[in-house]
């Protein structure tokens, strides 16, 4: 028994009726449906052809079929497939369609989407401005790491349309009645397995309870992996939903370049240092399992005169969000990473993905892999094995169904790096050492 079902989450004793879910899987085809074949507004259409999409990738062609006949659906797809603009397309074509005339108050949403990072909302938030940019609807974001006081002025300045939030932040809005969701029409809960993963399930059931009825909503709700848990929670969200799952043939891209470097511990970050000086990496994001140790990379590289941003879960928000503009924009060439930017993170341009360290869990390798490679760009991804983390390599071959080339490095690319020339930047804070549990004077 998990620990859902253990805080009495979700009810085994009452398990969900399979009747009533339709399953529609589709695997991907050669067959491209443009969006001009649906019955999209103009000004959602030429949103579209501003950005330059053309055809609907198939989780968007399969989903807009159900959702635009206002069907609740559940998709299960891999991030990165453009799962984001179906389900925006929907609330922006049935909020276009069917205008409210009468009057209508600040903080009541029609739509919300609920996901379980800042990244992850920070870039929804950035998509549906842009499918929204020829339309009056107005987007809000809500998330924690940035001032209270501020996104309620914001809420009370405007007319809200959508609202995209994290579940915590939204709790404190809906606990201090700051925001009423008995007007929401159209509700969507994005990485559903990474809510659940997290323990944002409770604070996410009451957000729901505070929606209307699934009865008097359309919910969508989109999950990388389907577990019973997940089809479960799903069934009790959703009314009748129809499941999308869209099947790709395999679980990484093929635009990317996947290789291993058979390393010991004390080599990884000369290799690291080489092949950033070496190969053509004009944008590279490091994965480590630790944001202990995605603090020291960061600041080793910054110290050897490499343009460094740190991204990791104790990072405050707004600083984040300025990182990540800094790397967007090539200020900064290196981005050193937990996987708190694995899922969500949405850059163009990325060379290179490295694993400093190997994921605990394969799932985790594809979502950070898919960082590159994007948009039928080619990618590289490195991976560091060594006497630590080399027996993860079986699994995640399993998970992407290939095996992976491993290799030893060249000994240019293992040659020492110059001596720092630097003072350090990322310094780890006082409740971090209290964390490691500093030995305390004797009383």
């Amino acid at each position: 028994m998990n620990d859902e079902q253990q805080n009495g989450l979700i009810d085994k004793d009452k398990e969900p009726s399979t009747e009533n879910i339709q399953a529609a899987e589709i695997t991907n085809t050669e067959i491209k449906v443009r969006f001009t074949e649906f019955d999209l507004p103009s000004p959602l259409l030429k949103a579209y052809e501003d950005l330059g999409f053309e055809y609907c990738t198939p989780i968007q062609e399969q989903s807009l079929k159900v959702t635009m006949q206002g069907h609740d659906a559940t998709g299960k797809a891999q991030t990165g497939t453009g799962k984001t603009a179906a389900f925006l397309t929907t609330i922006i074509y049935d909020q276009l369609k069917n205008p409210i005339n009468e009057e209508r108050y600040v903080a009541e949403p029609r739509a919300l989407i609920i996901a379980p990072t800042r990244e992850l909302v920070m870039q929804i938030a950035k998509d549906a401005l842009l499918l929204t940019k020829y339309t009056d609807l107005h987007v809000q974001t809500l998330v924690g790491g940035i001032d209270y006081q501020k996104q309620q002025d914001q809420l009370e300045q405007k007319i809200v349309d959508i609202v995209v939030a994290t579940p915590g932040r939204l709790i404190d809005f809906v606990g201090s009645k700051k925001i009423d969701l008995s007007y929401v029409e159209t509700l969507v809960i994005d990485e559903a397995d990474r809510m659940l993963d997290m323990g944002f399930i409770p604070q996410v059931r009451q957000i729901i309870a505070a929606c209307p009825k699934k009865e008097f909503r359309q919910t969508m709700l989109f999950s990388a992996t389907f577990t019973d848990d997940i089809r479960t929670l799903a069934e009790r969200w959703a009314l009748n939903p129809i499941r999308i799952e869209v099947q790709s043939e395999h679980q990484t891209t093929e635009n990317v370049d996947q290789k291993v470097y058979l390393v010991t511990t004390e080599e990884k970050y000369k290799l690291l240092y080489n092949l950033i000086q070496r190969d053509s990496s004009k944008r590279v994001i490091v994965f480590t399992n630790r944001r202990d140790q995605a603090r020291r990379l960061a600041d080793s590289l910054h110290r050897n005169g490499i343009e460094t941003g740190l991204l990791t879960g104790e990072i405050a928000q707004q600083k984040r969000v300025r990182t990540l503009e800094e790397f967007r924009h090539a200020d900064i060439q290196v981005l050193v990473a937990t996987d708190v930017a694995g899922r969500g993170l949405h850059i163009d341009d990325i060379s290179h993905v490295v694993n400093f360290t190997l994921p605990l869990e394969a799932e985790d390798y594809v979502h950070r892999i898919g960082r590159t490679g994007r948009a039928g760009a080619e990618g590289t991804s490195i991976s560091f094995a060594c006497e630590d983390d080399s027996f993860l390599l079986p699994d995640i071959e399993e998970k992407i169904g290939m095996k992976l080339v491993c290799e030893h490095p060249e000994d240019s690319l293992l040659l020492d790096p110059p001596a720092f020339s630097r003072p350090s930047k990322f310094k780890a804070d006082k409740s971090e050492d209290k964390k490691k549990g500093k030995p305390q004077k004797r009383r």
